[in-house]
């Protein structure tokens, strides 16, 4: 979270948001669309796949390269008690992700090969990584509280759930009779599908593994934020 505020800024607001609506319109004029799919055919999915990961991360160190160069506006203040709160949602966003890597995910779904039946954490939500990763922006963009941090936070915020949202168009549009009968057992917002009565999910689906590797993720970046960063995740 945040800087060196005390360091020279040498960009300014301005490139930073004009960094972030690019890394943003890139993801979102592209993922799941038929603009994609057009790509692909024409270059193969391999090449594709290369030229779009390449250009992302020009436009991620470009984001990074802007964000550290930008001024600090302070936008509202934080104060210790809100640093808690980040941490505890932190340490769900990590569950999230360390439990995500399911192979019945629908993200990295094989469409040769089918929809493999929802289990363990995609019951929960069927987009675990992105809520993590949504999680992770939004908690961040509260603790630092700037302008700066708005832009450079706001923007993964987005494609986040963006992207969750395009995943699914695309599975639908491909997938059709299948897709449908997956949705209906798992939902986009966690438990929701829980609640509803549309699925059940017992403890030994979750296991104690991923909870585990939740709490050694949290805790590595816990550990890495300072020495990493230069901030203290709780601020002192």
């Amino acid at each position: 979270s945040g800087g060196d505020t005390s360091a020279p800024m040498t960009g300014t607001l301005t490139e930073l948001a004009l960094a972030a609506a690019i890394f943003v319109a890139s993801h979102i004029l592209v993922s799941g669309t038929r603009l994609r799919d057009r790509l692909v055919h024409t270059l193969g999915e391999r090449p594709f796949q290369a030229a779009f990961s390449a250009l992302s991360l020009f436009l991620l160190w470009w984001l990074i390269q802007a964000y550290q160069g930008a001024p600090h506006v302070g936008l509202w203040e934080t104060g210790v008690g809100v640093r808690h709160g980040v941490l505890a949602v932190m340490f769900v966003a990590c569950v999230f992700i360390a439990a995500g890597f399911s192979p019945t995910s629908p993200t990295g779904v094989d469409l040769g090969g089918g929809l493999k039946a929802p289990a363990g954490i995609i019951k929960v939500t069927r987009h675990p990584v992105m809520w993590g990763i949504g999680l992770w922006a939004l908690v961040h963009m509260a603790a630092n509280g700037d302008a700066a941090s708005v832009f450079l936070f706001g923007p993964m915020f987005v494609l986040a759930f963006s992207g969750a949202y395009f995943i699914d168009v695309k599975k639908r549009r491909l997938m059709r009779d299948e897709w449908a009968r997956f949705a209906a057992e798992t939902s986009f917002i966690p438990f929701a599908a829980l609640i509803g009565g549309r699925t059940r999910l017992s403890a030994r689906e979750i296991g104690v593994w991923r909870p585990a590797a939740g709490l050694a993720l949290f805790a590595a970046l816990y550990l890495a934020h300072e020495p990493v960063i230069g901030v203290s995740p709780l601020g002192l």
